[in-house]
């Protein structure tokens, strides 16, 4: 589900229930900034989602995804 921010500010308590069953993705000036997601999903799921989100150079190990990115910042 996509809301804008203002909405979201009106409706927190009912988004935020709605979060436990779908992910509620945030809009400001029409970009997504947010996404509200359960803490307890299933994790391999969101890993899948991930995929292609890593550059194929880096190792998949998760020491060097982190190195590679306090390494930008």
């Amino acid at each position: 589900m996509i809301v804008t921010s203002t909405e979201l500010k009106a409706n927190l308590g009912k988004y935020l229930d709605m979060a436990n069953t779908q992910d509620i993705t945030i809009t400001r000036n029409g970009k997504a900034v947010l996404k509200l997601i359960n803490p307890n999903r299933d994790k391999i799921k969101t890993l899948k989602s991930l995929v292609g989100i890593v550059p194929k150079h880096v190792d998949t190990d998760l020491d060097s995804i982190k190195a590679e990115r306090l390494f930008k910042e």
